[in-house]
């Protein structure tokens, strides 16, 4: 793969891992209003954020919990959300790790078919030096003409 494919790609898992944490942070932020708007028993934002983290996180340590039927049924949403943003993140995450594990393993592969590539250069310049010296030393046929043969065989260019 080549360097800007690897640079995109790199960019994009990057990208995306923002993107979910932003996501996350937003959902826990909603909720968090939600909350203190919903629940009487919530009084400040920081306790709605608090119960929404512990909500979304499926903590649930019971110091704040939703005690009216319409909070109740906003934490179904907040947790759904939460651990399909939370999963999200997670897997984000774990593609950052795989990504840079791929990159070296890609790089190890390119350096060995490389070095294999030398080594059969190598062999095929032996092997033309070794035909052209027989060529060279051998009797040609009686009654017959060998066809003229260039001295070394043309190579394709390697791109």
């Amino acid at each position: 793969m080549s360097d800007k494919n690897r640079l995109r790609r790199a960019r994009l898992v990057r990208r995306g891992l923002l993107y979910s944490l932003a996501l996350a942070l937003l959902i826990l932020v909603l909720g968090g209003v939600g909350f203190w708007v919903l629940d009487p028993r919530v009084h400040t934002l920081a306790d709605g954020l608090w119960l929404a983290f512990t909500t979304a996180a499926t903590v649930g340590y019971g110091d704040i919990v939703p005690t009216t039927h319409l909070s109740r049924a906003f934490s179904v949403i907040v947790v759904l959300l939460g651990l399909a943003v939370l999963s999200l993140v997670t897997a984000s995450l774990a593609a950052v790790f795989v990504d840079q594990e791929v990159e070296v393993e890609e790089r190890q592969i390119e350096r060995d078919l490389l070095r294999e590539i030398g080594a059969l250069r190598e062999e095929v310049r032996a092997l033309r030096a070794e035909v052209n010296a027989q060529a060279a030393h051998a009797p040609p046929h009686a009654g017959a003409t060998a066809p003229e043969r260039p001295a070394t065989m043309p190579q394709k260019p390697v791109s």
